[in-house]
């Protein structure tokens, strides 16, 4: 038997596709570590069985209904007469660099489908999706995938790993076998969501494969257990209504899907993703994230310029780069009920103006910023009383509110001209470098009358374009401005987002332990260079134990660091300690934001942290989730942290105390601490002298 093949290849793996020519469907060969040689096709033992078709045995690449695929498919349609079914034939081929595009066409039906491959220089990643263009007749597209991945299992089960949570409580590393059945997590709250993110790992040994879908709306993944030794994880967007009506000669995109690989587990799939995504950070990766101080813990909706100023001032002399004003800047804002909308600073705030509060924020050496929740409106605006229109609604039915507002109709142009319009007005008018865009409430009523019926509008997708093309906007427009991504705390946080933004916002919850957790599972899918992380006076949510100041400023130097506590009553002793994390944050940024981050441990352990590695210097962030009563340790549980990835025949030296470690010590033994109840925090710096031998 002969086939057709083409193979890509990312910076350490390929990833081969072959089409056979019985069948018209292309067939996943090999995903993995360069070198290593084709098995046996699939297609060929699937044959001896009536109750197995090639469709459905074969590891197929995409697979339409129609086609008897038993197990599935990744792309339903039907034509006006309401037939549903694909039965397509292979069109053509198109290869560039890096690139493969695959056609299919269903004369019958008027379909011409095409799978697309693009691989990431730089990176093992590969990024996948697909383009449906409707003939003469519209089509009615029930579901849509942009790939799906066939990942094979050797064992009895796969290990997924996922992150799942609830508000406050996001990115929890979540992990299960599957041995058979369906495993499925999405969203239909018209953003990824605080339950669960985008993006799932499959491990068959050491080997881990990743999955992340670049769509900020309703979205799935789902992953199944095959016959036959295999997971069939299927990715895609999910459309408001449940379908898309395709019109004659318009073609359906559909997001990319990121497919990532690593034979180092789910620690090296983190690196395949924190590359990938300070790729995606481009040019903009090269500003240092500069340390950020937040009001809103100190403050909350009572922003007037004197108390303002006087946060700035302990700001500035603990060594803060940036001030931003949050939430109750604006005219009406007084608590959460009013003022969205209306974006305009509260002359009763600022009463010797906004733009001298902002001059005498930046006197203090510091930027300024503001926070903004663009799609949001509040029934008792301005903007509502003259733009009703402009949110979503059924006609007839009543609307609810959720945190007292409503969403704006970002998929409406009008809509997007007025966010662009006052964004640019905002950040022209007065001297703004730092933008914080927050989204509190997710799409109820999702309707816009006048428009037609529902089942024909894509409400979903439309919302999402509004939103890129104000982010985009921004990011011509005003490319010196920062921007940070928000939805509630971690519930918009993928990589179209991430693409367009600067940092993003994990977690309201800034508890120290809780806030470990977060980031840990964070971590697993995202950059540290996006991850902004506040010191504050929170106490615990889920896990009350209390963490010294060390523990709450080394926790939010693992990434952007930022502080949110009133400093106000802070002793001159807790100040000059936050002054003395501060001035050593800036020293490791650029390693922590650069470099190679390895996860030590868990928050599960007794000691975990992170590791940067970057040139001759390794940052480690070590902390201790014990006892702070000066109990010692559990009797066997190590107080150390083995590092990993460092020269074995190196020696490493401690900047602070000048002690010097053998690279097989610190790879075998450990870097020891000494907790107690004083000490449960610390960052240690290690320098490498390549002309010395370990021991």
């Amino acid at each position: 038997m002969t086939y057709r093949r083409w193979t890509l290849r990312t910076e350490h793996t390929s990833y081969t596709v072959r089409l056979s020519p019985d069948g018209p469907w292309a067939e996943l060969d090999a995903w993995g570590p360069l070198g290593v040689e084709d098995g046996p096709s699939a297609l060929d033992w699937s044959h001896r069985t009536h109750f197995i078709t090639p469709a459905d045995a074969a590891p197929a690449e995409y697979l339409p209904y129609g086609l008897r695929p038993f197990t599935g498919a990744d792309l339903v349609a039907a034509g006006p007469d309401g037939e549903r079914g694909v039965w397509w034939e292979f069109d053509d081929a198109e290869e560039g660099p890096g690139s493969l595009r695959l056609a299919f066409t269903d004369e019958q039906l008027g379909l011409r489908t095409v799978l697309c491959y693009e691989t990431v220089p730089g990176t093992d990643v590969m990024l996948r999706w697909t383009e449906h263009t409707a003939g003469e007749r519209e089509l009615r597209l029930e579901r849509f995938d942009s790939a799906a991945v066939t990942i094979p299992v050797t064992g009895t089960a796969a290990r997924l790993t996922y992150l799942s949570g609830q508000w406050s409580q996001e990115f929890q590393r979540t992990q299960l076998d599957l041995p058979r059945g369906t495993f499925s997590i999405g969203s239909r709250q018209g953003a990824p969501g605080h339950a669960y993110a985008p993006w799932l790992a499959v491990q068959d040994g050491e080997a881990a494969y990743g999955v992340a879908l670049e769509w900020p709306g309703n979205w799935h993944i789902t992953a199944e257990a095959e016959p036959g030794g295999s997971v069939r994880v299927r990715v895609g967007r999910v459309p408001h209504e449940g379908a898309v009506l395709l019109a004659p000669g318009d073609t359906l995109v559909t997001p990319r899907l990121a497919c990532a690989f690593s034979p180092d587990g789910l620690d090296g799939l983190s690196r395949v993703w924190h590359r990938y995504e300070r790729r995606l950070t481009g040019d903009r990766l090269d500003r240092p994230r500069k340390v950020l101080y937040n009001s809103w813990e100190a403050t909350g909706f009572d922003v007037e310029a004197a108390g303002q100023l006087e946060l700035a001032k302990v700001a500035a002399d603990i060594g803060a780069e940036l001030f931003v004003v949050d939430d109750g800047w604006f005219t009406g804002r007084h608590d959460d009920t009013g003022g969205l909308g209306d974006w305009y600073p509260d002359p009763a705030a600022f009463p010797d103006g906004f733009d001298q509060f902002v001059t005498d924020v930046r006197a203090l050496g510091l930027d300024f910023g503001l926070w903004v929740e663009p799609e949001a409106v509040s029934p008792g605006s301005r903007l509502y009383a003259e733009h009703p229109e402009w949110t979503y609604r059924i006609e007839g039915r009543p609307t609810r509110l959720v945190r007292n507002q409503l969403l704006l109709d970002l998929g409406r142009s009008d809509v997007q001209d007025f966010v662009i319009g006052t964004l640019d007005r905002l950040l022209g008018a007065h001297d703004i470098s730092y933008l914080k865009w927050d989204m509190n409430r997710p799409p109820t009523e999702r309707g816009r009358p006048g428009a037609g019926p529902a089942d024909r509008l894509d409400l979903d997708a439309e919302h999402v374009a509004g939103y890129l093309r104000v982010l985009d906007h921004l990011r011509t427009a005003h490319p010196g401005v920062t921007v940070e991504g928000c939805a509630g705390g971690g519930g918009r946080i993928e990589h179209a987002t991430i693409a367009r933004t600067d940092v993003v916002w994990p977690s309201d919850n800034t508890a120290p332990l809780d806030r470990l957790a977060v980031q840990h599972g964070f971590l697993h899918a995202h950059a540290p260079h996006v991850m902004s992380s506040w010191v504050t006076d929170a106490p615990g949510i889920f896990d009350p134990r209390p963490r010294s100041l060390a523990f709450r400023f080394v926790n939010a130097m693992c990434g952007v660091l930022g502080i949110g506590a009133d400093l106000r009553a802070w002793t001159p002793e807790q100040r000059a300690e936050a002054a003395r994390w501060i001035a050593r944050y800036k020293e490791v940024r650029d390693v922590i934001h650069h470099g190679e981050a390895r996860l030590l441990g868990s928050p599960e352990e007794p000691t975990c942290g992170v590791q940067y590695d970057a040139g001759d210097r390794t940052v480690v962030a070590a902390l201790s989730t014990g006892r702070l009563d000066g109990a010692p340790l559990l009797p066997g549980r190590p107080d150390r942290l083995r590092l990993r990835g460092l020269d074995p025949a190196a020696r490493y030296r401690d900047t602070a105390t000048g002690m010097t470690y053998g690279g097989a010590h610190l790879l075998h033994y450990g870097l020891p601490f000494a907790w107690s109840a004083e000490y449960d925090a610390d960052l240690v710096v290690l320098t490498r002298d390549p002309h010395r031998a370990g021991t």
